[in-house]
């Protein structure tokens, strides 16, 4: 069996891939890719057991159909090397010896039989179904996958809660100090169905898929199972199984005072007081007055301590609240427009931060816990 394709092309794609293999893996076939000739085309698979990534790759030439498992260390170093030409592939399925022909010279390998490499199976019937475009799934998953927690006890907190609702598609994430919530208004569904999605699989979804790409991706998904659908590849993971947290009930319903300011003037002015507050608790005092917010932070093992005034629009009444300074900072470099509104109660509730421009067919939210001041 031979076969022909770009270097460049399988250079990318193995790139994406080796991210779904694990340093240790229970089967020592899963230390390699999955190449699978068919049609014309070359499907290339990485998995590690709980997670599975196809991609897929027409081919310039082939002739004869088959498939063979290559080490993912030593093709990925071996073609990384290799400039933008076409790479020939020889395959002896007799003894899965496989030599790699570039235009300088060759590569030989030693393949392992494709029988022994497990395979998740296709989802049965029974499964729910929903379609975005990918820029919306990757531009969503990007802005909430940094609020998920790395809890062992709140196993259902480490992923990214995909909720459908008959109005919107709801993706949320938290830790318990803050938590992010974006509602698609255009994806809609008769019957609700939720899941939760691991942070690997998010992870490698942010990777592949393009904030500028229109294509459709599908999600299918039952109470186990998810199987992602994307342009050139799909993705098919277990999912976390248990009951997620009530989130709505832990947004304010009324929070009076509104601050709108400068997502960046704010940021900067963040990391210039940051460095001076305690390095255990990086609390950061907001001073709120009329159209004016003074920043302070305070490090009294070191006898520091930095403020610095940022203007901004503010009416209501004066208040003093203090923030986990990064996970603020965090909230802000997470939202793209130029101006954020924060909406607050009293020290003792939770803030909510908004974009002061919501994007088209999306509500944009972003919840954080307050901390306790000392006066």
């Amino acid at each position: 069996m031979t076969f022909t394709l770009s270097s460049s092309v399988l250079s990318s794609k193995l790139g994406i891939l080796s991210k779904v293999i694990n340093s240790k893996n229970s089967l020592s076939i899963l230390d390699s890719f999955l190449f699978d000739i068919k049609n014309g085309t070359l499907t290339l698979t990485a998995s590690d057991s709980t997670n599975m990534m196809k991609c897929f790759i027409p081919l310039t030439a082939n002739e004869g159909e088959g498939a063979f498992c290559v080490p993912n260390r030593i093709i990925l170093t071996a073609i990384k090397e290799v400039a933008e030409q076409p790479l020939t592939f020889e395959v002896n399925e007799n003894d899965n010896s496989i030599r790699i022909i570039y235009q300088n010279g060759s590569y030989a390998i030693l393949g392992q039989s494709a029988e022994e490499y497990p395979l998740m199976q296709p989802l049965q019937d029974g499964y729910t179904e929903t379609n975005m475009s990918a820029a919306t799934l990757a531009t969503n998953i990007q802005r909430t996958l940094f609020a998920t927690a790395d809890d062992e006890l709140r196993v259902v907190m480490n992923g990214i809660y995909f909720d459908q609702k008959e109005d919107s598609l709801n993706l949320v994430a938290s830790d318990g100090h803050k938590m992010v919530r974006n509602m698609l208004f255009a994806c809609k569904a008769e019957i609700p169905a939720s899941f939760i999605l691991p942070k690997k699989p998010a992870s490698l979804l942010r990777s592949v898929l393009s904030t500028e790409d229109d294509e459709m991706v599908s999600i299918k998904f039952n109470a186990n199972n998810a199987e992602i659908s994307f342009k050139d590849g799909m993705l098919a993971c277990r999912l976390i199984e248990g009951r997620y947290p009530n989130y709505a009930s832990v947004i304010p319903s009324d929070n009076p005072n509104i601050v709108t300011i400068d997502r960046k003037a704010l940021i900067s002015a963040l990391r210039r007081v940051m460095p001076f507050a305690s390095e255990s608790t990086q609390l950061i005092k907001l001073r709120l007055e009329m159209n004016n917010l003074e920043l302070n932070s305070e490090d009294i093992d070191f006898a520091t301590s930095a403020r610095e005034d940022v203007a901004c629009e503010y009416g209501g009444v004066p208040m003093c609240i203090g923030f986990k300074g990064s996970a603020l900072t965090e909230i802000l470099n997470n939202l793209s427009s130029d101006e954020v509104v924060i909406e607050l109660a009293d020290p003792s509730r939770a803030g909510v931060i908004r974009p002061a421009e919501q994007p088209e067919n999306e509500d944009v939210l972003m919840l954080i816990m307050p901390m306790l001041l000392n006066d």
